[in-house]
């Protein structure tokens, strides 16, 4: 294990430090936005606006990475991260925070971007998976323990904007005087939508569904923990109960799915997922223990949802087009999380924060209907054919550069189009075997 981790070990730490301070930056601004006054749409335009300067960092990492390398890529945007934290404090306007917001999305899609391309190049068919379960478990610690630094100090005040930019700051320092080879140049993966949904209606769903209630989660979940006590400490412990929840529930939820139909998991989770977010609703002005238990509940059956999505697409394409269904569905989720906020938004502002779950309730009950309806629509893929839940896991947080150009535009550049290569039951009943020209989507 040391002679896989050590070539990367500089990478890793730049990674946590990067991770910390955005999970403490995550839940840090919804907090400020409170305490300044910020309306809860104003909240949940913050939280879209994320979402979208991370989409925007798909199509525009590429061009930076080619044009400066990884390392100085890295470097530089970490340099303007960091600056953007600080930027926040300094200038507490809701308009100029929704564009802070969208350009810390952006650099952080960047630099999602160049860290998996580093590891996938470091990795080999025998230690891939190893190295992106390390890089999966850091990723949930590190958020987790940036999220509880939030008790370090009063939100209102400074301190905690500086700590978030120092650890921005820092993750520049491992990987800039790293003696290890650069990778190659990014190359852009194409993005078909269409083609996507022909082959798992279920698995596009899923991915959407995660983004409406997660985004929604992420935006607005430390207002419902924080208004009415006004305890920063319920708001570090709810955010991390949730995370950790999750972490522990994508195991036995994977591995079943690995045995049965994906969809009837998906259906489980979904439900489980809508059945913790009534019971949150109900108690969302209670102090009652039953509310860490309830969103531990969450955690443990809505985290893992987008890892079953893409677990259950995965079924349904080679393996060589992986990483493209996951940066396809990575694109649904962040559209469904550029919405989900707004959306969550409204209805709190008419209905007050405890309305948040039952918004995401009436989400996840939506799925649960539509994954019900393919079930009779379509039989399911062959367990023996199932990939292992794992290698969906590995999959589902690439931050895959996106080719902008549709396939029309890349045949008046004198280029052809990638073959589907998809097996016989990966299309719908209703749908043609071959399918020509199916219309791009972009990031």
């Amino acid at each position: 294990m040391t002679a896989v981790v050590a070539p990367i070990t500089a990478l890793l730490i730049g990674v946590a430090l990067l991770l910390m301070g955005n999970g403490l930056q995550g839940t840090l601004l919804p907090i400020r936005a409170d305490l300044e006054a910020f309306s809860t749409i104003d909240i949940g335009i913050l939280g879209s606006s994320y979402f979208f300067g991370f989409a925007l960092g798909c199509l525009g990492g590429p061009w930076l990475v080619r044009r400066a390398g990884h390392i100085r890529t890295f470097a530089a945007i970490v340099a303007i991260a960091s600056s953007i934290v600080l930027a926040h404090a300094l200038i507490t306007n809701a308009a100029v925070w929704w564009g802070l917001r969208a350009g810390s999305g952006f650099c952080f899609a960047v630099l999602y971007m160049v860290i998996e391309s580093w590891l996938n190049e470091r990795a080999t068919n025998e230690n891939r998976g190893l190295i992106f379960s390390i890089y999966t478990i850091i990723n949930l610690t590190v958020i987790t323990v940036g999220q509880m630094m939030l008790i370090l100090a009063d939100p209102a005040d400074f301190v905690l904007f500086g700590l978030a930019s120092i650890l921005v700051s820092l993750a520049a320092v491992p990987v800039a005087l790293t003696r290890a080879q650069a990778p190659a140049p990014i190359d852009q993966v194409k993005i078909r939508i269409r083609t996507l949904y022909h082959q798992s209606p279920v698995g596009v769903m899923g991915c959407a569904t995660v983004g409406l209630a997660n985004g929604a989660f992420w935006a607005l979940g430390p207002i419902f923990a924080q208004r009415d006590t006004g305890d920063t400490t319920n708001v570090a412990l709810f955010m991390s109960i949730a995370v950790i929840a999750g972490a522990v529930g994508q195991w036995p939820l994977g591995r079943w799915s690995d045995r049965i139909d994906r969809r009837k998991v998906i259906v489980l989770a979904s439900a489980g997922s809508a059945l913790a977010a009534i019971i949150m609703t109900w108690l969302a002005h209670s102090d009652s223990v039953l509310l860490t238990y309830s969103v531990f509940l969450f955690g443990f059956f809505a985290f893992p949802l987008y890892a079953l999505s893409i677990a259950h697409m995965n079924d349904f394409v080679q393996p060589e087009n992986y990483v493209e269904t996951a940066s396809g569905l990575l694109l649904v989720y962040a559209a469904g999380a550029v919405a989900g906020p707004l959306l969550a938004s409204l209805a709190t502002d008419i209905f007050g924060i405890g309305s948040l779950f039952a918004y995401t309730a009436l989400i996840h009950i939506g799925l649960v209907a539509f994954a019900g309806y393919r079930m009779r629509q379509r039989t399911p893929a062959p367990v023996a054919e199932h990939i292992a839940f794992a290698d969906a896991l590995r999959v589902a947080q690439t931050v895959a550069p996106i080719d902008p150009l549709s396939e029309s535009e890349h045949s008046a550049h004198g280029e052809e189009s990638a073959p589907s290569h998809m097996r016989q039951h990966d299309m719908e009943d209703d749908v043609p075997s071959a399918h020509s020209g199916p219309e791009k989507e972009t990031r």
